[in-house]
């Protein structure tokens, strides 16, 4: 048993494992001594990572678990901090979980590219001009040319229309609903709700983790983050919701 302890205090400091600001990562089937860990309550810390424990095991006189973590702050971090024992034993025994959050954002917002208007398609009258000829003909151009210029005018104003942070929003937020969210498309959803808050609510010298603990007891920022949350890291998420009702405070604004 000591030297079991002894090899995973060795390979624990050896692998220093990796992820970027804002993306899960997973660490699966990891064999930790002693009696069965639990994570610390949120609430209860103010710390730049979350952990969850998915899957616990018993192994022997140890635990087996499968672990899923993402960091807030980049920096090195050690999820031992983060775990505390279910019986209040001494985690002395454990062995160090190192992992390193890396920033992949550059600084400041990433704005949209911009909509360039798209001229509507011609019409054209050489068929009506070929059967009908003459007044026939004169009256059919005019029509069709008429009609088009509508249909540009149409096109343009929708086109010019300028893009809501809501349409940015929305198909992210659907595909967390469903399960369905890449975590590239994870780090863009958290990124675009931290920007627009922090420079709404003026919170930009506030970490992250900070102005998301802020922005969830917002009354117009916390619903949307909240629901998020379920969403993102609850096994079984709801089948239906009015995403219309949290993406209302995001209708108005230019995205």
């Amino acid at each position: 048993m000591i030297v079991l302890v002894v090899l995973c205090s060795s390979a624990f400091a050896e692998d220093k494992r990796k992820s970027s600001v804002g993306l899960p990562a997973r660490i699966d089937q990891i064999v930790l001594p002693g009696t069965e860990l639990e994570v610390k309550k949120l609430d209860d810390r103010k710390l730049p990572v979350v952990l969850r424990i998915v899957n616990v095991f018993p192994h022997g006189t140890a635990h087996r678990y499968d672990l899923v973590y993402y960091g807030l702050d980049p920096g090195t971090f050690d999820l031992r901090d983060y775990l505390k024992r279910k019986d209040g034993s001494s985690m002395a025994d454990l062995p160090a979980l190192p992992v390193e959050i890396k920033a992949i954002l550059p600084p400041g917002q990433i704005e949209p590219n911009k909509l360039e208007t798209q001229s509507g398609p011609w019409l054209g009258g050489y068929r009506l001009m070929l059967i009908v000829g003459g007044v026939l003909w004169v009256g059919g151009l005019a029509a069709i040319l008429l009609v088009g210029r509508k249909r540009r005018a149409e096109l343009a104003r929708l086109a010019s229309r300028p893009v809501t942070l809501a349409d940015r929003l929305r198909p992210l937020v659907e595909e967390a609903r469903t399960g369905t969210l890449s975590t590239a498309q994870r780090a863009e959803l958290e990124r675009l709700l931290l920007t627009f808050w922090q420079r709404r609510l003026g919170l930009e010298d506030a970490k992250p983790h900070e102005a998301f603990a802020t922005l969830k007891k917002h009354p117009d920022a916390g619903p949307l983050i909240r629901q998020l949350e379920v969403w993102l890291h609850c096994p079984a998420p709801a089948d239906s919701f009015d995403v219309g009702a949290l993406l209302r405070p995001y209708a108005d604004i230019a995205g």
